[in-house]
């Protein structure tokens, strides 16, 4: 079987973003699966490039009309999303360039999709009931490629919510000792720290001390959950829980940016996407009774096995989001990988024949296709290895297909993202 004849019998090909057969053959996937996805991912293989961005909004506009989805989470910062969820309810009414400035971390406010997204969401729900409405979510943690926040948000949020309804003496320390031991916010998001080691402070007595308190409000806020949810709501306390689980992983991550080891770099990368995972979980628990969440994010959060990256000379490697996600959720959990042939305007030039992006370039269009049969077509193929400008750019690993339910192949990108 060729990878032609599979594109033929299970998966379908399409022009570019916007021709309904990218969504006809969307439909035909889900119906292929054998049980319906909690939660259905789409990766794209680099940042930067609005054509995946478009697919995705074209993807998600189908599965909240025929599918019943009612919420999206994207890779952006799930404390800045809290703002783009209330906006496009129409609980907040900061302009929208408010809103993609604040509300989106990675710089990804600036994105035309994105802002189209949030226009189509806020439209769509001025039509609706509140329980019908949809949501936006972000699941990253508050953490860019060289830094991270300072705890000081998380924590205060936590700690204001349960000081709210229960006595003080039952919190482990006062406001004024949690704001001391943060001290200034800038030298926890000092960008040196990614070269320097030495400059963090993740493991001073100060932060070790931080990480305690986080974990005793933690205690405190699950053991009080009845109360809580009595006293007020259930989103209110999702919200609690939210920042205090960003607390618990920010204050790890920044221990972890104080290490010295080879390991470094990889385990920060895993605590990002453990936290990520959280995250996503969370959504899937939150959502359960409305209907499925639609997530997007770079391949390499995605895919359910390890994420490979070569860099600066360094083989890293470590369990993504996705991995912790196939674990927790099974059958509940799909994922959609995105993969580019040509893309000169990030000097991707046309795929080398015996790689899996070569062999679906020969299809002669961009396609959706499920992954396994193309796995077992491809498994004599190299990975890619030709050069690009866009340091995000991670191609399709041959031995990795099987971590994806299907690939979503964009032969052509021009200049102008078409």
């Amino acid at each position: 079987m060729t990878v032609q004849s599979i594109v033929d019998d299970a998966g379908a090909v399409f022009s570019a973003p916007g021709d309904p057969t990218v969504t006809a053959a969307l439909g035909a996937f889900l119906r292929r699966l054998d049980s319906a996805p909690r939660l259905l991912g789409f990766g794209e293989p680099m940042h930067g490039e609005e054509s995946f961005l478009q697919l995705r909004n074209q993807m998600f506009r189908f599965l909240v009309e025929h599918e019943g989805y009612r919420s999206i989470a994207l890779e952006s910062s799930c404390l800045k999303g809290i703002l783009v969820d209330s906006f496009v309810r129409g609980a907040d009414r900061l302009p929208l360039d408010d809103v993609m400035e604040h509300g989106f971390s990675h710089g990804f406010g600036e994105s035309p999709a994105n802002r189209d997204l949030i226009l189509w969401m806020a439209e769509y729900n001025r039509r609706r009931e509140p329980d019908e409405q949809l949501r936006f979510f972000g699941f990253d943690g508050p953490i860019e490629m060289t830094s991270a926040d300072s705890p000081r948000q998380a924590l205060t949020f936590l700690d204001t919510y349960l000081r709210t309804h229960l006595d003080d003496q039952d919190l482990p320390c006062t406001p004024d000792r949690i704001s001391a031991l943060i001290g200034d916010d800038d030298r926890w998001s000092n960008p040196a720290v990614a070269m320097d080691p030495t400059q963090a402070v993740g493991a001073t007595p100060g932060a070790v001390e931080l990480r305690l308190i986080a974990d005793d409000l933690m205690t405190l806020l699950a053991s009080q959950a009845p109360r809580l949810v009595a006293e007020g709501t259930r989103d209110e306390l999702w919200e609690a829980e939210l920042h205090g689980r960003v607390a618990a992983r920010l204050l790890s991550y920044h221990a972890g940016m104080a290490e010295n080891s080879p390991r470094r770099i990889a385990r920060l990368l895993g605590i990002r996407d453990t936290l990520m995972a959280d995250n996503l979980s969370a959504l899937v628990q939150r959502e359960a009774d409305r209907g499925p969440t639609f997530v997007f994010a770079h391949n390499g959060h995605l895919l359910k096995g390890e994420t490979h990256w070569d860099l600066a000379g360094l083989h890293l490697h470590w369990w993504c989001a996705g991995a912790h996600l196939g674990v927790r959720l099974g059958d509940a959990y799909a994922v959609i990988g995105g993969a580019v042939g040509q893309a000169p305007g990030h000097s991707i030039g046309q795929p080398p024949p015996d790689t899996v992006e070569g062999r679906l370039f020969a299809v002669g269009e961009s396609c959706l296709v499920p992954a396994a049969p193309v796995a077992r077509r491809t498994g004599d193929v190299e990975k890619r290895a030709d050069p690009s400008d866009n340091s995000t750019y991670f191609p399709l690993e041959p031995a990795g297909l099987g971590e994806l339910d299907a690939i979503l192949f964009l032969r052509h990108i021009d200049a102008a993202g078409t």
